[in-house]
């Protein structure tokens, strides 16, 4: 008799570029060792340099999908991005609440690198009310965060970001892992607050516009690593190194002629290397 085998489900969007969504968890997952299983809430014509189209899904085959999924497949881990709208938001609530996986990652997509919009401004009330009070942890950037908590201040200095890091944790969430990309300076540290307490999590500022699907690839490194059976604290600090990893072999891709992606499979190809 074998071990389980670890199983890590993405719910979100799919990116025809093959950088962000459905397609960078899915690497990130096969990366880390885990087995990937998929909930696609929307099509997107996308490249690296713009997101020409989206094709939303009903929501109705959404739940239909995550009803096939987990009628069969143990799932470990769940990572939440792109929903788009409320019906999609509510149609993975329930489907959450049907069958509660151990660990829910909510990666609260709203634009793309682009700048291109993923989220209808309206659903923001259904993501606060609908999932994030499911989750186990939630990843914003900071003007995510902002946009979560209605504010028109600027998040630019650490204390700012504890402070916003505890209202988003007030939300329900049991932990928040606020990013600290967009603060600017030669560190790019992430804040990782729970009950408990508060983890900086630091980091380098890496020089390059290879930086398509950090936020996926980041929330689907979470889940992986859950799914492995690592503690919380233990997936975001293995999920940090891999994502600061795959950004500094970013430049060994040559994909496009905007932001491309990150390097999901950099100590693989490493070994041919690429």
């Amino acid at each position: 008799m074998t071990d389980k085998t670890p199983i890590t489900m993405t719910i979100a969007g799919s990116d025809s570029g093959g950088g962000a969504g459905i397609q960078a968890d899915l690497k990130t997952f096969s990366a880390i060792g885990v087995y990937g299983c998929s909930v696609i809430t929307a099509l997107t014509a996308q490249n690296t340099r713009a997101v020409t189209d989206i094709f939303p899904i009903s929501p109705d085959f959404v739940r239909a999908q995550m009803d096939a999924v987990f009628s069969d497949i143990d799932v470990d881990a769940v990572k939440i991005g792109m929903l788009g709208d409320a019906g999609l938001i509510r149609a993975v609530r329930d489907g959450l609440q049907a069958y509660k996986p151990r660990w829910v990652v909510l990666d609260p997509v709203m634009v793309a690198k682009s700048g291109d919009a993923l989220l209808a401004p309206q659903a923001v009330a259904s993501l606060l009310s609908d999932l994030i009070p499911l989750a186990d942890i939630i990843t914003p950037n900071l003007p995510e965060a902002a946009t979560l908590l209605d504010s028109k201040s600027e998040i630019d200095t650490p204390d700012a970001m504890v402070t916003f890091a505890q209202r988003l944790l007030a939300l329900g969430p049991k932990a928040v892992l606020l990013k600290g990309g967009h603060l600017g300076g030669q560190d790019s540290a992430d804040l990782l607050v729970t009950a408990d307490g508060s983890t900086w999590l630091p980091g380098r500022r890496i020089e390059t516009r290879n930086t398509h699907g950090t936020g996926c690839t980041l929330s689907s490194a979470i889940a992986a690593h859950l799914a492995l059976g690592k503690t919380l604290e233990e997936a975001t600090k293995s999920a940090k190194a891999y994502i600061s990893n795959a950004i500094l072999a970013a430049d060994r891709l040559q994909i496009g002629q905007g932001h491309g992606p990150v390097h999901h499979f950099h100590a693989q190809w490493a070994e041919q290397g690429r």
